[in-house]
């Protein structure tokens, strides 16, 4: 088993390999195995194609997209037990690289944290910025030379439950990510920003 991307807190972080694919279910599989929802597609593939993929065929995509030599994402881990996932990847290969809402900030080939997921029972015990410090490092371990963020700039207000997996400019910031650029995205009624931090 290779080791963690990183431990802290009695946490480790690994990436979302194919034999971790279990994991990655539990954590963005809908309940209803053919529900037509999650599995953390909406900013991973085009919305077309998100709408198209139904089912099973969705599943399948993220199997898939675990034996690339790219993961998906990072999955927390207290023991044995997972409790949290991280997308993270090259923005150029997400739908953000065609946004006209989350502008670019320069020409560097950055990587975007654009959710994170702490499984239900286990929040409240910083699992948010474990996961954020992982998905980082593995970043860091592809080559990215900056990672970004396009969290909501809630001030402290609260955030639905259903609307937080973008996660807010507070956890960035408390992450070492700077504020880079306003957008004129919004996610629960919140204004997104854009935020950068140098691995």
């Amino acid at each position: 088993m290779a080791a963690p991307l990183i431990t802290t807190d009695g946490f480790r972080v690994f990436p979302a390999t194919h034999a971790r694919f279990d994991d990655v279910r539990t954590m963005i599989g809908p309940k209803n195995p053919t529900s037509n929802v999650c599995w953390c597609l909406s900013h991973r593939i085009p919305a077309k194609d998100n709408r198209e993929l139904a089912g099973q065929a969705r599943a399948d995509f993220v199997e898939a997209l675990t034996r690339r030599r790219t993961k998906p994402g990072v999955l927390a881990y207290d023991g044995d037990e997972v409790v949290g996932w991280a997308a993270v990847a090259p923005r150029a290969d997400l739908p953000f690289a065609r946004s006209t809402k989350i502008p670019h900030v320069d020409d560097l080939p950055a990587w975007s944290v654009w959710c994170l997921r702490v499984r239900p029972g286990h929040r409240g015990r910083g699992i948010s910025h474990v996961l954020l410090e992982g998905a980082v490092a593995y970043a860091a371990h592809q080559g990215a030379p900056v990672v970004e963020g396009y969290p909501v700039d809630n001030r402290g207000e609260k955030v639905d439950l259903t609307m937080a997996y973008v996660g807010t400019r507070a956890l960035f910031e408390d992450a070492g990510f700077t504020l880079a650029a306003e957008t004129t995205a919004t996610s629960g009624g919140f204004p997104r920003v854009v935020v950068r931090r140098t691995p």
